[in-house]
């Protein structure tokens, strides 16, 4: 067990550098197996995530080897299509490693997927879609068999534009006869970032971040290097601790664009904020003024991701913000938390009611999910006193070292191991 010590109070300031981004890295990896080639992905986070998807990879018989500016993975040799229940229960994203299984061996069992409990995360969109393609997909007893003997390209309209479900059709249909098109699909950059890395191995994918996807299949691929967008996510949650602080930053390594509602409600909150080729640069105001509301949306909405932090921020804000969550029903496990640091916060189903105070005081509290977490740290950045974050293995699933990244930039924060009495 490790837990973050922090000293709040302090200033964050200086300049920051954006690694590869989770939520592109870990399907692009999945990716990696529909070419049955070696593929360099370079700007791979190290995450306990990222190493989840190297520990399945391996043990189905690819080839992982890590170098100084990147990672390359063998998917020639792969020898199983089961994936060990252990190892999907270990993350979410596993779900999507459903696609490149079926497209490349025709078949895949795996359990269904653990990860953070922010919600019911049902993939019912994702085995609907993939049954239009041609996948019989048994379930029981919490496992799913999935057998193609022959994929054939169709029209699949999603009801929901849902990411996983967008790349798990995506790199399926990269084996099916014809044509696929996808209708309502998700518009993240890293759906882009997918495409990206399926075409530069030889795939025939057009549309990603609009409307319409075009997927054409192809009977063969070839090694390719790919280079993954930068983490919209991480510059956000970095902005977040540095507004909480009345401090300044410049991002580099960052798309503004991907991040515009993130900057749009910082602008909103009072922060000055510039936007150039590569980097953000924004100075905080002494107090922030409360957004009077945040709604969490399919991108390019506020991203939910980003909910937790940005509600964290409006605790010390002047006003009353009010924040709806959209995508996921319990993303406010982090509220509880807050409060044992002094936040006025009223939860009343998908809706949070923030009344800002003048300060937070340290407390010792829990991490519960990934970005509550993440939360839960630049709380304690801005409070008086020392704040203690527990079950910080969640946070490591999608920051590099969180606490050395914080430092760097002027937070008082380390890592400690703790010993459990029990």
């Amino acid at each position: 067990m490790e837990q973050f010590r922090i000293c709040g109070g302090k200033k964050l300031t200086g300049e920051y550098e954006l690694t590869g981004a989770k939520n592109a890295v870990l399907p692009i990896l999945a990716a990696t197996i529909v070419t049955g080639h070696e593929s360099k992905i370079k700007s791979c986070p190290n995450l306990s995530d990222v190493q989840s998807m190297f520990t399945i990879l391996k043990e189905i018989g690819c080839k992982v080897t890590k170098e100084e500016d990147g990672v390359i993975i063998d998917t020639k040799p792969i020898n199983s299509y089961v994936i060990p229940e252990h190892l999907m229960r270990e993350m979410r994203s596993s779900v999507f490693l459903m696609g490149p299984m079926i497209a490349r061996c025709g078949k895949a069992t795996l359990s269904y997927p653990g990860g953070c409990e922010i919600g019911l995360r049902p993939i019912d969109i994702h085995l609907s879609a993939l049954r239009k393609l041609g996948v019989t997909i048994k379930e029981s007893h919490g496992f799913l068999e999935c057998t193609a003997d022959r994929l054939v390209g169709c029209k699949i309209h999603l009801d929901f534009p849902s990411v996983g479900a967008t790349e798990n059709v995506m790199m399926a249909a990269t084996a099916a006869e014809g044509e696929t098109r996808i209708i309502n699909p998700a518009k993240e950059p890293e759906i882009i970032d997918l495409q990206s890395y399926l075409n530069t191995c030889g795939a025939d994918i057009k549309g990603a971040g609009t409307e319409e996807i075009l997927i054409r299949g192809k009977k063969s691929y070839h090694q390719a290097e790919h280079n993954v967008i930068p983490d919209r996510i991480e510059g956000g949650t970095i902005l977040a601790a540095v507004a909480m602080t009345g401090g300044d930053i410049v991002l580099r390594n960052a798309i503004p664009e991907h991040m515009s509602m993130t900057l749009s409600k910082l602008r909103e909150a009072g922060c000055k904020i510039r936007e150039g080729n590569g980097f953000v640069e924004m100075i905080a105001p002494e107090r922030l003024n409360a957004i009077e509301t945040l709604k969490t949306q399919p991108y390019p909405g506020f991203p939910t991701d980003m909910q937790s932090q940005y509600l964290t921020l409006m605790t010390m804000a002047r006003g009353t913000s009010i924040i709806t969550e959209t995508i996921f029903e319990s993303r406010f496990k982090h509220v509880e938390e807050l409060m044992k640091m002094g936040a006025r916060i009223k939860v009343d189903g998908r809706t949070a009611v923030v009344k800002g105070v003048d300060k937070l005081t340290g407390a010792r509290v829990v991490s519960k999910d990934l970005r509550g977490g993440a939360s839960l740290v630049i709380a304690g950045l801005a409070a008086e006193g020392e704040t203690i974050v527990e079950n910080i293995c969640h946070i490591d699933r999608g920051y590099d070292r969180f606490e050395l990244a914080l430092r760097k930039i002027g937070a008082d924060i380390e890592r400690e191991v703790t010993h459990d009495k029990n």
